[in-house]
This record gives C-alpha cells, structure tokens and sequence, in this order.
C-alpha cells in the first residue's frame, strides 16, 4: 500500500504517541521527515529524534517531551497543506500562530523553515502544518 500523505503520516503518529503518553515512537524515514523534526526539536516541542537503519528501511525514532506534569510540549497539530489541497502563501501574508506561540513549518525554496524564519528570509511558500 502506497501512502499519499508521509507528512500526515507522520503528524498522527505523533499525535498518537502524545495521547497514549508514549515517550518516544518510530516512523518511516525520508528527508523532508528528517526537516520536520529538525524544526520542531529547534522549537522545542520535541527531545530529539535519531535516524535508524532496520534492513531493508530506514526509520526515524522521535523521542516526545513533556512537562513534570506529564503535558505534552505539543498541545496541537494541524496539516493545513494537503495532496488534494495545497495551501501556499507568500512572506508577507504568513500569519503568526495562535500570535506567535506556536510555529507553522513552511517548506520554501530554501527548505523547511518556520514561519518567523520565512518571513524574516522574505520568502514564501507551501505551509505544511500549524504546531502549538
């Protein structure tokens, strides 16, 4: 089975994760994957993440962060681009998130950046996903 959406893909599974208070979880490596948790470990909402080699793929292991309270550090996620959908927006009409507490990842002719990294770059793009 052919999957038509890794970035969804990979958004649930992290949802997933939080809802069941799993600390860590795996899902099918790609680059733009790799970008996506990059970004969201520089922001905070993730520990980190490694990449794994398991014959015959390789995976990504995402490692969650929470609180002391056991809070995920990610309240909500959002694909706001989708396949039969795609939402794209120039630098100056990419709108904060929630005024600047959360993050969308934008994935732009100088790769994946966050929001406030686009427009400061002046550049636009597709915004994949909103994350606070």
């Amino acid at each position: 089975m052919t999957m038509t959406d890794p970035i969804a893909d990979l958004l649930t599974r992290i949802r997933n994760a939080i809802i069941a208070k799993h600390d860590r979880l795996e899902a099918p490596s790609s680059k733009r994957k790799h970008a996506v948790c990059r970004l969201l470990e520089e922001q905070g909402y993730i520990k980190g993440f490694r990449v794994h080699e398991r014959p015959p793929a390789k995976y990504v292991e995402i490692l969650l962060k929470y609180d002391g309270n056991g809070n995920s550090a990610i309240t909500r996620m959002e694909r706001v681009s989708k396949p039969g959908r795609r939402v794209y927006s120039a630098a100056d009409d990419l709108q904060p998130v929630l005024n600047g507490l959360g993050v969308a990842i934008v994935s732009t002719s100088l790769g994946l950046l966050t929001d406030a990294q686009a427009r400061a770059r002046r550049v636009g793009g597709e915004v994949l996903c909103e994350i606070w």
